[in-house]
């Protein structure tokens, strides 16, 4: 199974939020610690908003922010929303081209396997991603925080 460099951005947009859920990130400073393409990334961050993960801060001093606790944003559930189809072999698109279709077993054997897949990150929220955070926040640039993690109360 390969996730789209969509789903993989969406998930490192959300790692990075995850690692200061109160604080506002820019999109350009996420591109530059992960060197992605901001453009690319401002669609990202659209979908995530519009999916309920993300709000958005406009003005001076504006930016990006976890829209619900890290601990109520199910990894699967991302993935889910973010792939645009789940389509490993041609037959699980719609297409007719394969000559044993009718007959096939490992069409069955790559659905139970992509189900198998899906069930683990269900498994997983973004709080999990983020058990690390003192490691994760060296590679990703952020300063240590001073005191206790700043909380969302939604």
């Amino acid at each position: 199974m390969r996730l789209t460099t969509y789903t993989d951005y969406s998930l490192r947009v959300l790692i990075r939020l995850a690692l200061r859920p109160g604080e506002l990130a820019t999109i350009g400073e996420i591109a530059r610690v992960y060197a992605i393409s901001e453009h690319h990334l401002m669609k990202v961050v659209h979908q995530l908003g519009l999916a309920g993960y993300v709000e958005t801060v406009r003005g001076r001093g504006g930016g990006l922010r976890l829209a619900k606790r890290p601990d109520e944003i199910n990894v699967g559930e991302v993935v889910r929303r973010m792939e645009p189809d789940f389509g490993v072999v041609a037959c699980f698109r719609g297409s007719r081209t394969c000559a044993i279709e009718s007959a096939c077993v490992l069409a069955e054997a790559l659905d139970q396997a992509l189900a198998a897949f899906i069930k683990v990150l269900d498994g997983f929220t973004l709080a999990d991603l983020v058990r690390k955070p003192g490691p994760l926040g060296a590679l990703l640039k952020l300063k240590p925080q001073d005191g206790a993690r700043v909380r969302i109360n939604h």
